[in-house]
């Protein structure tokens, strides 16, 4: 969880970031900033720190708060201290979007997060009962897009008039951006259209994913076991599709956790010879 501190450095925000722990990332740029550069932190908001007293009560108290502004001066230091006079857990990103930007960490691109998400919460819609590729969609949405995001699960034959209906985004069915593209599957399309595909970790993922998603289960050896974990959730969940997706995003929570911190770990029994 985060630290009571004042400041949080990239990195220690990077590590909650992709896991049911992260904070609520405020964006406190000057919009002018804001909108010239290419990049989001991932599920960050923006938020005018001239309107602070116009959205401060949209915040959730139950969730600590990480600020960013461009350099971690001003902008962001008064809005933590607001933050944490008024009860909240808040911290500042230490340096900032350029201290982001300059340890190499991963960003959002902005103009396709704007293209499909820009209302909070979002609302996405697919098929029901979900196997592999519509966890892992919605749970990189959550993780890295908007973590209020809604997950609609529909009958397939209405996946596209539903979203229509309710101004959502249809994902994984066919003739729509976010489906499959060949070989590679809808959680490949979010990676590459949000700019997320060079990320290491991201991007082994991605191949697991693939792998199970489309009996290919030779391109990474964890694809056998993550098609049998998700076929066995969904055997035990039926029509319960948020209740699978509960279950399902700490599946991609341990193993997004295994791919940055413990992929190299290794556990053996040693046998003694006779």
């Amino acid at each position: 969880m985060l630290s009571p501190n004042f400041s949080f450095s990239p990195k220690e925000l990077w590590h909650l970031i992709g896991t049911a722990d992260a904070p609520q990332i405020v964006d406190v740029r000057r919009r002018d900033i804001y909108e010239s550069t290419p990049g989001l932190l991932p599920a960050s908001i923006w938020q005018d720190p001239a309107a602070l007293a116009q959205w401060i009560a949209t915040l959730d108290r139950q969730r600590p708060i990480v600020v960013a502004c461009k350099a971690g001066k001003e902008l962001s230091q008064f809005v933590t201290a607001e933050l944490r006079s008024a009860g909240y857990e808040a911290a500042m990103l230490e340096g900032g979007y350029a201290a982001w930007s300059e340890a190499g960490l991963p960003m959002v691109d902005r103009k396709t997060f704007e293209r499909f998400a820009p209302r909070r919460p979002s609302v996405w819609v697919t098929r029901r009962r979900p196997k592999i590729d519509r966890i892992a969609c919605p749970w990189l949405i959550r993780r890295f897009i908007d973590a209020d995001a809604k997950i609609l699960f529909v009958d397939p034959a209405y996946v596209e008039a539903s979203a229509a209906e309710v101004g959502g985004i249809p994902f994984d069915i066919a003739n729509v951006e976010i489906s499959h593209d060949g070989e590679r599957c809808s959680f490949d399309t979010m990676l590459k259209l949000f700019g997320l595909e060079s990320e290491p970790s991201l991007a082994r993922l991605a191949l697991i994913v693939r792998g199970a998603d489309t009996a290919r289960p030779d391109l990474a050896p964890e694809a056998a076991g993550l098609h049998a974990i998700s076929l066995g959730l969904s055997a035990l969940a039926g029509d319960d599709d948020h209740g699978l997706l509960t279950r399902g995003f700490m599946v991609y929570d341990a193993l997004f956790a295994w791919l940055r911190l413990a992929a190299e770990e290794r556990h053996n029994w040693p046998v003694k010879a006779a």
